[in-house]
């Protein structure tokens, strides 16, 4: 009962919030012809991205009977462009890097901006101080590292001489930083609730707020190319379930947050709560083309991806679904 009621409750709430509009599903199904599959594999999200969670009941609502949540790995292309699972929310400038290696990733819409922070020690007030420091990284290649790339060229260092790289794959840059072996590192949701419920460091950039990253999508909503054209009808429903959760979220973050602790997918309901309060989800307001654009000339400039944008733009999205949708839900 206690499930059921949480249900209910849950799509009481996100209709509530003018996000849902399930008692229009029945008829743009009906317009949009049947789903090819009912299966769904969604990739789990990072807690800034949750919305994939919360559209669980959303997409039952629209016809899919088996939604299955894969465990990858966080925040990159290849389990996409693989096949092992057909809806991913991945950072915008990983998918520019997939697309520009040939991958068969295809970008449907922007999904939320500014989700990662840029810590430092206290040498460290702004980005030219990362000149001769420590700065701590999964892996050289990994999307921090080409992230951080960007930020350090924005400003005129050179990333390769100017940047000590610290890679340590048994540890997390995070633990590194705590330890004190590193002065700066990259940190990404629950991370920077983390550190300053403890009081540790302090932001020197926060790409919710400081242009020009706060202006972009950070994360895109990115499927497999063979599914979008297998699947039409399917990949717009996912595309509608998981927009109207992400309104959800960003109207009631709380009874979001609220969702996640009473599922047991996040262990700290203040910690859900500020992400999803803070997150930008602006799917209605941002252009995921110009997001690609500005990745993609970025991304160009430091040697990281040979292709131009309009190659980039051109050979991985499909922007036919969201164009629908906005009109649909009135964005």
């Amino acid at each position: 009962m206690a499930l059921i009621q949480t249900r209910r409750g849950f799509l009481g709430g996100v209709a509530a919030a003018g996000a849902a509009g399930l008692i229009r599903a029945p008829q743009a199904a009906a317009a949009e012809g049947p789903l090819e599959t009912t299966t769904v594999r969604l990739q789990k999200p990072a807690l800034c991205v949750s919305s994939l969670y919360i559209a669980e009941e959303l997409l039952r609502a629209e016809g899919f009977t088996d939604i299955r949540y894969v465990d990858t790995s966080l925040g990159t292309t290849g389990p996409v462009a693989r096949g092992k699972v057909d809806f991913a929310p991945l950072y915008a400038s990983d998918c520019v890097r997939g697309i520009d290696a040939g991958e068969p990733l295809m970008l449907l819409a922007g999904v939320m901006a500014g989700c990662f922070e840029l810590f430092g020690n206290e040498g460290i007030r702004r980005i030219t101080d990362l000149k001769g420091k420590s700065v701590g990284i999964q892996a050289v290649g990994s999307n921090p590292h080409a992230l951080l790339t960007l930020l350090a060229a924005q400003v005129g260092l050179d990333p390769a001489k100017d940047i000590h790289w610290v890679a340590d794959p048994s540890l997390k840059p995070i633990d590194l930083f705590i330890q004190g072996n590193i002065d700066a590192f990259l940190a990404f949701p629950p991370e920077p609730q983390d550190l300053r419920a403890r009081h540790i460091a302090h932001v020197v950039v926060n790409t919710a707020v400081d242009r020009p990253w706060s202006q972009y999508f950070s994360c895109m909503l990115a499927t497999n190319r063979d599914f979008v054209r297998n699947n039409p009808a399917a990949t717009k429903r996912v595309v509608r379930t998981i927009l109207k959760a992400t309104d959800f979220c960003a109207t009631e973050p709380a009874r979001a947050a609220q969702q996640l602790a009473d599922r047991g997918l996040t262990g700290r309901y203040d910690y859900a709560l500020q992400t999803l309060s803070e997150s930008g989800y602006k799917w209605r307001e941002y252009d995921a083309e110009d997001t690609l654009r500005f990745y993609a000339l970025r991304l160009r400039e430091v040697g990281l991806i040979r292709s131009s944008p309009q190659k980039i733009i051109a050979d991985g999205t499909d922007w036919r679904f969201l164009d629908e949708l906005k009109r649909e839900l009135k964005a």
